[in-house]
């Protein structure tokens, strides 16, 4: 925090819907990359370009290099985070969050905490809690924990003494007092700032958030 105290950081929380075209998705995302280059960060919510679209999920897999392309050579000095779901070398499907910075993948998360009521554990493999990793970028100290897992005090363990924690989600409003709560707690038990931004969908939170602690 005393960093962040110091220096001018601006961030862009992008609240978005999802449709079902996954091609005017990666289009609206673009332009809001591009409308917001002055932005030291860049969040999009869970899965954001594709939603978990269980019906076609061959052709969400497919998606991710043509999203990955495009979007790699957009991102200069600021960082982009989202989450994007790909098949690894092994042949599992993995929700996996990604930090695109100076036009190259700085660090990855595949999601630990499967949604068992959204059925996740039947289509993607989970990651590991070692996984779950403090990364830095010039000079501030990152954590990340995808949706689900902000419910999980163990896993905010594992983010002591960061600067920023990151939250992808896509959070279901029936639940919505739940992740303000939550994402307000987490920021005053590990004393940092917690960045969350949810899904637009009809049927989500919203409740996207800067949170000091």
């Amino acid at each position: 925090m005393p960093y962040l105290s110091k220096q001018p950081y601006s961030i862009a929380i992008l609240q978005l819907k999802t449709s079902t075209s996954y091609e005017k998705n990666l289009i609206e995302l673009v332009e809001y990359i591009q409308s917001n280059l002055d932005k030291n960060l860049i969040i999009a919510p869970e899965v954001y370009l594709t939603g978990f679209d269980y019906n076609n999920f061959e052709k969400v897999i497919e998606f991710y290099d043509k999203a990955i392309n495009t979007i790699l050579p957009l991102i200069n000095k600021q960082i982009l985070v989202l989450t994007l779901i790909k098949r690894d070398k092994k042949g599992n499907n993995i929700n996996q969050a990604t930090v695109i910075h100076n036009h190259q993948i700085v660090y990855t998360q595949n999601k630990y905490k499967l949604f068992k009521l959204g059925n996740e554990d039947n289509y993607f493999k989970a990651g590991t809690k070692e996984d779950i990793e403090v990364f830095e970028i010039n000079g501030i100290k990152y954590g990340l924990l995808i949706c689900f897992e902000l419910r999980f005090k163990d896993l905010w363990r594992e983010l002591e003494g960061v600067d920023i924690i990151l939250i992808p989600s896509m959070w279901g409003k029936l639940r919505k007092n739940h992740l303000e709560i939550l994402s307000q707690a987490l920021a005053i038990m590990n004393q940092c700032f917690v960045i969350v931004c949810n899904s637009e969908n009809i049927d989500m939170a919203k409740s996207s958030a800067i949170i000091h602690p």
